[in-house]
């Protein structure tokens, strides 16, 4: 790696701990990271004691792995989110003007959203463990399974998320991202299995993360018997590993080339531009 990629790297990275800390320091962003894990949280409680079907499972037990995964899955509309509002606000033109400032720019937001997505995974999980019985979390399997899920889920997603987010110029353009994600969700097993969905519902699921991540998560939290639920009644490891790692690949390819393109076609004049619309949608 050429001394001008290392900098690059560091700068992202340090740039990265940066935002991820006055994210965590920042009023609102503070509410943000606790609402949802709060509100899912208060979901999964009332749920504890509603049995799935004649199983001896929860929809509580079953739910909390399952909105891990969602969660991880939803990194990717952060990270378009974090960069549509960059590019309006001229931060990527910035950081095209500087030697390897994309690259620095990418790797610093692949921080933040990273390290903010754990602190809201760990503000569910924790007290999640406590109140809702049924979890597995004894041995190090466990914990390696969801390492590996997460982490593989969070490559197949986050470059996702930066294609999205060089597509919309606008964050008002981000609201077009939201009903489609939400009924991607009420599909992927989040809240019930997917196997009390029709099979076209099924099939939609499998194409995408979301489904996956949740699996994953749920083959590290739930025990062994839990799979009697699962197509197949199978985990299904090896399909789960496949499908994010070709998402990973997908996007890791496309990524680049739309990143590329999408700063050619900055300047001022277009930041200027996007300013002025702005205002007179305020005014």
């Amino acid at each position: 790696m050429s001394n001008s990629a290392t900098t690059a790297w560091r700068a992202g990275w340090s740039r990265g701990l940066i935002e991820l800390r006055q994210s965590l320091t920042n009023a609102g962003d503070l509410f943000n990271h606790c609402f949802w894990p709060v509100l899912m949280l208060i979901t999964t409680y009332f749920l504890r004691d509603v049995s799935f079907g004649q199983t001896a499972f929860s929809l509580g037990t079953l739910a909390v792995p399952s909105i891990l995964g969602m969660n991880a899955g939803m990194a990717m509309i952060t990270m378009s989110q974090h960069l549509t509002a960059d590019r309006e606000d001229g931060t990527l033109l910035r950081a095209k003007a500087t030697p390897n400032g994309m690259t620095g720019y990418l790797i610093g937001k692949i921080v933040m959203v990273s390290g903010g997505l754990v602190v809201d995974l760990a503000i569910f999980l924790i007290p999640g463990l406590l109140l809702v019985p049924g979890l597995v979390v004894a041995g190090p399997g466990s914990w390696l399974t969801l390492l590996w899920v997460f982490l593989l889920g969070l490559v197949a997603t986050l470059p996702i998320g930066a294609v999205l987010g060089s597509v919309f110029t606008s964050a008002r353009g981000q609201g077009l991202l939201q009903l489609p994600m939400l009924g991607l969700i009420a599909v992927s097993g989040v809240f019930y299995p997917i196997t009390v969905l029709p099979e076209w519902a099924q099939a939609i699921a499998q194409v995408f993360p979301v489904y996956w991540l949740g699996l994953g998560m749920r083959s590290a939290l739930l025990p062994d018997g839990a799979v009697a639920v699962e197509i197949g009644e199978s985990w299904r490891h090896l399909e789960t590993a496949g499908v994010l790692a070709a998402w990973a690949v997908l996007g890791l390819a496309v990524a680049p080339i739309v990143l590329r393109r999408m700063a050619r076609g900055e300047s001022g004049s277009t930041v200027a531009a996007r300013r002025e619309r702005a205002l007179q949608r305020v005014a």
